[in-house]
């Protein structure tokens, strides 16, 4: 094993070791202290409801009148079930108080059911409107169901408030498309028409319902965009329960996720939420399982509309419902710029595979990683064979580097000069790394991908029952070491010995199988692959480094 490739293996070893501690969630600080005023004016928070901390904390100057007391009386039972889920409506508010995944099981220990995205005695959403000096608190609103209907692939789902009590009627209509997991919501209000604002709160928090619960809770977090802006992701544990972190502009959509899933508040296309406010929540174990978000959309005082997705984090789902949702979760911390092409290429390839070939992702991803090794094999080969031409002419090179010690300028003229006679240049050592140091980004984009992939959740492939989680016989990592160490051992064949090199060649793959040992076991099994199938490729070169080896003189 040469320089170059101790050179690679070093720093891949350093960026993976790092990878965890340097890729933190972006964050953007946002001014706590702006005066909100007309952006935000006050309206009952989620914490009136349910007890949880107060999502907004408006300026003195825009206080609206108290909410109307409303007498709270349930409503029957309303259920709404499409091709991907199913909708409960139960109690005053007209929202969904809960959200069932068909197709999404739970792996929580002791969970069999299908996915559960709400917790008990929480919504969906809720509504509140605030319309001139009418305060209109719909969550706390009684409503009648009106009889469901379909409309071809649509199911029409309409409530009508009932009741005295405020001041105007209300008419809350959805409408579900039978293949998505986005609805559409509408709203209605009567009496004077005055300009509006619908505030927006998402639920404290999304079930858990994955197999390491801890895992899960630690990756809760708010997160909205704003114009052509980057998407921002707050996790649960950045809110401060005191201190509320607000920002306004044109907001074109605002999220609340897990690891797996999501649930996103999207306007209508002609409109935007124009303030978010977050705040932290309430803590267990040290981790903070609960906050609040709230969203602020200005209306005509008569029509209110916007999109609500509820489901999984699917690359596809997400990107078919609204311009850069499926970025909702941003990979790469501060080199996210880079990271997160890389991330899109993966992912789209990783789908075309699955869809093409009709197999699994564990088959998919042994395809991947010969693919990736097949691609790259006409750039391995030709700095493997500048290698060897660098190996041919290092006898030379120690030689002139001697000759004119006491003149570096000729020697670097000399040495310009032996290069060119060998068809080489000054960068030949150095672009001789760039094969080797390629597919990293593809690792890293890997790294994440399983992160937070739905794709992945719970894919068995031949022992391993889940592709998203560690190996639990730690196969992969060792294999995928000891691959490692025969891909090392092997590229070590004529080249001089060096005892640098040879405790390399002992120590990276112990040190790779440590690093990777409680990673995903797809990432073990992608890494493997590609180990095995630039074996072929390594024995050929090394052969052909041996046959050029300068022979010993006399």
């Amino acid at each position: 094993m040469d320089r170059r490739t101790l050179l690679a293996l070093l720093l891949t070893a350093i960026v993976i070791v790092a990878t965890p501690f340097i890729f933190p969630a972006p964050r953007r600080v946002m001014d706590t202290t702006v005066a909100m005023d007309s952006a935000l004016p006050t309206a009952p928070t989620q914490a009136q409801v349910t007890q949880a901390p107060a999502t907004v904390a408006p300026a003195p100057a825009a206080v609206a009148p108290a909410p109307i007391a409303v007498p709270v009386a349930p409503i029957d039972t309303v259920t709404v079930a499409t091709n991907r889920a199913t909708y409960h409506f139960e109690g005053p508010g007209a929202t969904p108080s809960s959200v069932t995944l068909r197709d999404y099981r739970s792996l929580r220990r002791g969970g069999s059911g299908p996915v559960e995205l709400v917790p008990a005695g929480d919504r969906l959403f809720r509504l509140h409107v605030v319309r001139g000096t009418d305060t209109l608190p719909l969550d706390a609103t009684r409503f009648r169901a009106e009889p469901q209907r379909r409309e071809g692939d649509v199911i029409v789902q309409s409530f009508a408030s009932v009741g005295g009590g405020l001041a105007a009627p209300v008419t809350v209509t959805y409408r579900f498309p039978v293949d998505s997991f986005a609805m559409h919501v509408e709203g209605t209000v009567g009496g004077t028409a005055a300009p509006g604002r619908l505030f927006v709160t998402l639920p404290t928090r999304i079930s858990s319902e994955e197999a390491d619960v801890s895992e899960d809770t630690r990756q809760l977090a708010m997160g909205y965009k704003r114009g052509n802006d980057e998407p921002q992701s707050l996790r649960f544990d950045d809110l401060d329960s005191l201190e509320a972190r607000v920002d306004t502009g044109a907001i074109r959509w605002v999220i609340e996720r897990n690891k797996y899933f999501a649930i996103a508040l999207i306007p209508a296309s002609d409109s935007a939420f124009r303030a978010v406010s977050f705040r932290g929540g309430s803590r267990a174990d040290g981790l903070a399982v609960a906050a609040s978000g709230t969203a602020v959309l200005p209306f005509d005082g008569q029509h209110f509309a916007l999109r609500v997705y509820a489901g999984p984090q699917s690359w596809q789902a997400l990107k078919a419902t609204a311009p850069d949702l499926e970025n909702l979760n941003p990979y790469g911390g501060w080199i996210h710029g880079m990271v997160q092409p890389f991330t899109t290429i993966v992912m789209r390839a990783l789908l075309w595979m699955r869809h093409t070939f009709d197999v699994g992702y564990g088959w998919v991803l042994v395809i991947f990683g010969v693919l990736v090794r097949l691609l790259l094999w006409p750039l391995n080969q030709n700095a493997m064979r500048s290698s060897i031409k660098m190996q041919r002419i290092q006898p030379q090179l120690m030689e002139l580097q001697k000759k004119h010690a006491d003149n570096p300028e000729r020697q670097r003229e000399a040495m310009l000069k032996l290069y060119q006679e060998h068809g080489m240049s000054p960068f030949t050592p150095v672009l001789g790394c760039l094969p080797m140091l390629l597919p990293m980004p593809i690792l890293f984009a890997l790294y994440f991908v399983f992160q937070n992939t739905i794709e992945l959740r719970g894919v068995s492939f031949l022992w391993l029952p889940d592709l998203s989680l560690r190996d639990p016989f730690f196969i992969t990592p060792i294999f995928m070491g000891v691959s490692m160490f025969v891909l090392s051992w092997i590229g070590m064949r004529g080249v001089p010995p060096s005892p640098q090199a040879k405790m390399m060649t002992y120590m990276m793959p112990v040190v790779f199988t440590v690093i990777f040992w409680n990673f995903a076991s797809g990432l073990n099994l992608y890494y493997a692959v590609q180990n095995v199938a630039a074996l072929p490729q390594q024995w050929l070169l090394a052969n052909e480094r041996v046959k050029a080896k300068p022979k010993p003189a006399g």
